[in-house]
């Protein structure tokens, strides 16, 4: 029989054949996207160690030969700017851009599907578009003129530089696509095990709850604008919690935005009873934000980001920890909660040589709580000193948080590093202050572990071999900074290469791990480069719309006077961690209080060398406010960090009521830092 004839008789099977056959070319269509980007991405990963050898070689050539380079420094930030833009998508096609999970991880494959589809249509491709068509003219200008560097020994051109914007956002059109497809055709063809799970009845709820407080809120305010910068703020969080990833719920809230205002100005909507408006946003003026986005590829205190973020995540390859974990084991053996004291002992240094909230949560979770366990420790106190002392590394230097915070406060690094280094350690020594005395008031919660032999002088050797050479590292890169040697940017680049010969010294280097190492400092960079994208057009409309004015109008005029103005603001940050990572309120919220700060006069000593005194003690308590994001629900991600490495028998409440305490303790340093900015200041004002 003729395969035209068996066609007419059986059509039902045929048609069927053929979807099957048009389903495995569509998959094959994405896998092949998702190859080629990760293709791409794991070539230009390495660009991190040329990255590396550039910082390296101009503190060489500077103190060796007493010569500087231009070139070198803008070689730096072309590698910086190559590796964040390629590495968006990358991040994108292994998921592992930061999204809030609270309600995401309840629903079902199907519900996170249909939202994954509905974002990247209605959120993403919009900012994709704009970013592509701008990205491209933007780039076009600058190799029609023959751009090149505005140093006259720097690199010649510059338009060069500039296409990796509309290249990256095609490559990253292309990573989108393929997750499309990927959801789409799951969408058609999945079996039931993709419907467990709650659907999107959640969400709706939610976003429904969102629109009313958004409504009531709006009756406060008075004009178009006021009302929009509400409703733009409260569109953003009440998307966060569908579980889209935070860099595209901003950038597509900004752009979405920027049409609603175009409408407003142009009588299109009338029908909401609200007045026109003339703030003069629209696609062109948008458009604004691609050398925003050039201005980020190029900014070279950003820089130190995946050289920190490398250090800390080579370190943790390097088995320092578990040295450290056995040997100061052995030191406190005897003492009762020594293995709390351990812990938190570790998480301090981890905290000055790492940086890395996830990688040292879990780490310690890891090392220490089978252990404590064994040890019938109480889980409230074993949890919550592992998330507590984990956590130190977002304000104890170096901070790829403090570095952020002074680009955005436009405010020195190094002033920066030197104001948190009281502070950190002051919420080291009030944990450690606590573990003693609940492990002598409350002896059930920590008690001395049986057959623990006396420590001797071989236990004090090997705390020395295992802690002397870190100690090094962490004097190496933040003594280089405060004694004036390196910028922050190349001592980040020193420690990076620092924490490779610990790693090979302590003969834990192999090529895998040295890949492992690149592929997690490329991903956990271009996510955070992501979310500044996306903050990039977010703030731009938010500033558009008056939004930083009605801020500053409505904290200023709440009439508590200069220190009651910043407990104010620390409260709403405070709060705000709550819902939101501390990147987002970062890159948003923390730029729009300088000019309150400048406003309110503050009267905090700078001993006559650091300048603008004020705005690094409101930041450093912005810090450690923000560190304290990290432990409360529901966004609390050292809870989840720790939760994902817990013994079976420790549960999500246990970390919940564990970490009660850790976090009223770091509001109790927050109180010392507020009534004595001299925790701050008096540090960096000594080492100028």
């Amino acid at each position: 029989m003729s395969e035209t004839v068996r066609a007419i008789e059986d059509p039902i099977e045929t048609y069927e054949k053929i979807l099957e056959h048009e389903d495995k070319d569509t998959q094959a269509v994405a896998v092949g996207i998702d190859k080629m980007v990760k293709g791409v991405g794991h070539v230009v990963m390495w660009a991190n160690v040329l990255l590396i050898g550039a910082i390296v070689a101009q503190v060489l050539f500077r103190y060796l030969l007493n010569q500087n380079f231009p070139k070198l420094d803008e070689i730096q930030w072309h590698f910086y700017g190559l590796v964040t833009m390629v590495g968006i998508s990358y991040a994108l096609v292994t998921d592992s851009h930061v999204r809030v999970d609270i309600l995401h991880l309840q629903l079902s494959r199907r519900a996170q599907r249909i939202i994954e589809v509905l974002g990247i249509l209605t959120l993403v491709a919009p900012f994709l578009y704009l970013m592509i068509d701008q990205g491209w003219d933007y780039f076009y200008e600058s190799w029609r003129v023959s751009e090149r560097s505005s140093s006259p020994t720097g690199l010649p051109g510059r338009w060069a530089f500039k296409a990796i914007i509309p290249i990256s956002f095609v490559l990253l059109s292309f990573a989108a696509l393929a997750r499309l497809i990927h959801d789409v055709h799951a969408l058609f063809v999945a079996g039931s095990d993709e419907r467990q799970g709650k659907d999107l009845r959640l969400i709706l709820w939610a976003l429904v709850s969102f629109a009313v407080v958004a409504f009531a809120l709006t009756f406060l305010v008075h004009t178009t604008e006021e009302k929009l910068v509400i409703a733009m703020f409260l569109t953003f969080i009440a998307l966060l919690f569908t579980g889209f990833p935070v860099a595209w719920v901003l950038a597509g809230t900004g752009v979405l935005y920027c049409g609603i205002a175009y409408l407003f100005d142009n009588g299109m909507m009338n029908w909401t009873g609200l007045e026109e408006t003339l703030i003069g946003l629209d696609y062109l003026s948008l458009g604004a934000v691609v050398n925003r986005v050039y201005a980020t590829m190029s900014n070279a205190v950003l820089v130190a980001l995946p050289m920190f973020i490398f250090m800390g995540l080579m370190l943790d390859e390097s088995g320092v920890a578990e040295k450290l974990m056995t040997s100061m084991q052995r030191l406190f053996g005897r003492t009762r909660g020594g293995l709390a004291i351990t812990v938190t002992m570790i998480g301090i240094i981890l905290a000055a040589s790492t940086g890395i909230i996830g990688a040292s949560v879990v780490l310690l979770g890891v090392l220490a709580l089978p252990s404590m366990v064994e040890q019938k420790y109480s889980p409230l106190l074993g949890t919550g000193v592992v998330a507590a002392s984990g956590t130190l590394g977002i304000l104890i230097p170096p901070s790829i948080m403090l570095v952020i915070m002074a680009d955005q406060m436009a405010l020195s690094v190094g002033d920066l590093f030197m104001a948190a280094m009281l502070p950190g350690m002051l919420i080291g020594f009030l944990y450690l202050t606590y573990i003693f005395g609940i492990s002598y008031l409350k002896p059930s919660v920590a008690p001395a572990p049986e057959g623990a032999v006396r420590p001797d002088w071989a236990a004090v050797k090997d705390v020395l071999v295992a802690v002397l050479p870190t100690l090094g590292l962490i004097l190496a890169v933040l003594g280089s900074i405060f004694a004036g040697i390196t910028t922050p940017t190349e001592a980040s680049g020193i420690g990076a290469i620092g924490a490779t010969v610990l790693a090979l010294g302590y003969r834990k280097l192999t090529l895998q791990k040295l890949i492992n190492v690149l592929k997690s400092t490329f991903n956990t960079t271009a996510y955070i480069f992501a979310i500044f994208l996306g903050a990039t057009v977010f703030s731009y409309v938010l500033r558009e719309l008056g939004g930083d004015q009605l801020i500053e109008d409505m904290i200023l005029g709440t009439g508590f006077g200069p220190n009651g103005t910043v407990i104010v603001i620390l409260a709403i940050v405070f709060l705000l961690g709550f819902v939101l990572d501390w990147i987002e309120i970062t890159l948003i919220v923390l730029p729009l209080m300088r000019p309150i700060i400048n406003a309110l006069g503050l009267d905090i000593p700078g001993y006559g060398v650091v300048d603008e005194a004020a705005l690094v003690w409101f930041v450093i308590l912005v810090a450690v406010t923000l560190q304290t994001s990290f432990l409360t629900p529901p966004v609390g991600f050292a809870l989840f960090y720790l939760k994902g490495v817990c013994p079976p028998e420790i549960k999500l409440g246990h970390i919940y009521k564990g970490v009660v305490p850790f976090v009223l303790l770091q509001l109790t340093g927050l109180a010392l830092v507020f009534f004595m900015p001299w925790l701050a200041t008096w540090l960096p004002s000594v080492a100028y």
